[in-house]
C-alpha cells in the first residue's frame, strides 16, 4: 500500500516531499489584477496597480495586491520587471518581448523587434554548462526624455 502525503509548509505544498503547486482559490481581487494588466501597456507599479484596483474593490490592502502579483509571477501569469531605480513594474503580457528601461523617468516599454534569441547559442559557445534562456533588457533614454535633452 502506497501513502501519498501532501503537507503545507510557509504556503508552499509538498507532495511526497517534493514541493508541488497546489489548485488555488478563484479571487476575484486577483482576477481583477490580471484583467487590468491584461489592458494596460503602461507597465504599471504596485502601488499604481493598488490605486487602480481600490476603485473597483475599495477594501482592498496594498499587501494584498503584492502578495497577489507576487503569485501572478510565480505562476507565470504575469511579468516582474526589475528597474534600476530599485523599483518593480508588472507587464500582463507573458509572450516573448524586449523591455527598454528609460535612465531619466524610469518609464518602461515595449520594444517592437525581431528576436535576437540566437544569442544564446552564441553565449554558449564557449561554455560548458547548458544555456536555457535569457533576460534582455534596453536602457537609454525614451523618446520623449531624448526630446527634452537635445533641446
Amino acid at each position: 500500500m502506497t501513502v501519498l502525503v501532501i503537507q503545507e509548509y510557509n504556503n508552499n505544498y509538498y507532495w511526497n516531499g517534493v514541493k508541488t503547486m497546489a489548485t488555488l482559490k478563484y479571487s476575484r481581487q486577483r482576477e481583477a489584477i490580471k484583467e487590468y494588466l491584461s489592458h494596460t501597456h503602461d507597465h504599471p507599479s504596485a502601488d499604481t496597480i493598488y490605486m487602480h484596483i481600490r476603485q473597483q474593490y475599495p477594501n482592498i490592502s496594498l499587501g494584498t495586491v503584492y502578495r497577489n502579483l507576487n503569485l501572478l509571477v510565480e505562476q507565470g501569469e504575469i511579468i516582474k520587471i526589475n528597474c534600476q531605480d530599485g523599483s518593480d513594474r508588472f507587464d500582463g503580457n507573458t509572450d516573448p518581448h524586449y523591455h527598454f528601461l528609460c535612465k531619466d523617468c524610469n518609464n518602461v516599454l515595449d520594444l517592437e523587434m525581431k528576436s535576437i534569441d540566437h544569442i544564446n547559442v552564441i553565449a554558449g559557445a564557449d561554455f560548458d554548462g547548458k544555456i536555457e534562456g535569457n533576460v534582455t533588457f534596453f536602457y537609454g533614454l525614451c523618446p520623449e526624455c531624448n526630446r527634452q535633452h537635445e533641446v
